[in-house]
Parts: C-alpha cells; sequence; structure tokens
C-alpha cells in the first residue's frame, strides 16, 4: 500500500537488494559486505558463485576505542587476513548503508591494510 511507512529497516533491506542487484562477487574478485548494528559492525569476504563466506571480522573482540576507530580497525584486520587468503581485489558492498561514517572507516581500513576496491 502506497500510504503505509516502512520500517528503517525494510528500507535499508531494499536498498541492499537495489546494491545486490549490481554487486556480486567471485573468487577472483570476491564481495566485501558490512553489517552494522548500533554497537559493532561486521565484514564478510563472500565468494557468491560458490556460495561461501571466505572469512569475517568482528569489532566483537576490540574493547577499547571509540566506534570509528573500531571500524577502521575491522578493515584492516579483514585485509591482512585476505592478503594471507591470497586476496588482493574485492568489491565492497555497503549492504544499504550510506557510505559515510563507520562504514566508510571499514572500506579506508582495508585499502590501508592493502585490498583494492
Amino acid at each position: 500500500m502506497p500510504g503505509i511507512p516502512k520500517t528503517r529497516e525494510q528500507q535499508r533491506y531494499r536498498r541492499h537488494l537495489r546494491v545486490r542487484k549490481k554487486v556480486s562477487g567471485t573468487s577472483e574478485r570476491p564481495r566485501l559486505v558490512i553489517f552494522r548494528s548500533l554497537k559493532h559492525i561486521t565484514a564478510q569476504i563472500v565468494d557468491d558463485v560458490a556460495g561461501r563466506t571466505l572469512m569475517t571480522v568482528s569489532s566483537n573482540d576490540l574493547t577499547s576505542g571509540k566506534k570509528t576507530e573500531k571500524s577502521a580497525e575491522v578493515g584492516k584486520r579483514i585485509a591482512a587476513r585476505a592478503k594471507d587468503a591470497g586476496i588482493t581485489k574485492v568489491v565492497f558492498d555497503r549492504a544499504g548503508y550510506k557510505y559515510h561514517g563507520r562504514v566508510k572507516a571499514v572500506a579506508d581500513g582495508a585499502r590501508e591494510g592493502g585490498l583494492e576496491f
């Protein structure tokens, strides 16, 4: 129905579906996808062709620092693990979130760690 407002989560999910139409990860260039909650942030590297999650890093393990600093550290850690696995190029999936703040910090941290988008 056109008059019923959607919740924020429903709106984000619709945006994520629009992004996912265009962004897909392969074994040569997997997808780096972000999940952002109110307290934590998680980054995963996914091979969509094989349907596998290759690696995951979360801010749950980090104890001190602001959320944006933790997000940058998550980006650096996922980049380090990806380099150990032989992955240098990824496709960035912002998962319907705006590209600023913590999402941008993860992307910048991953670039700093050596991943190419």
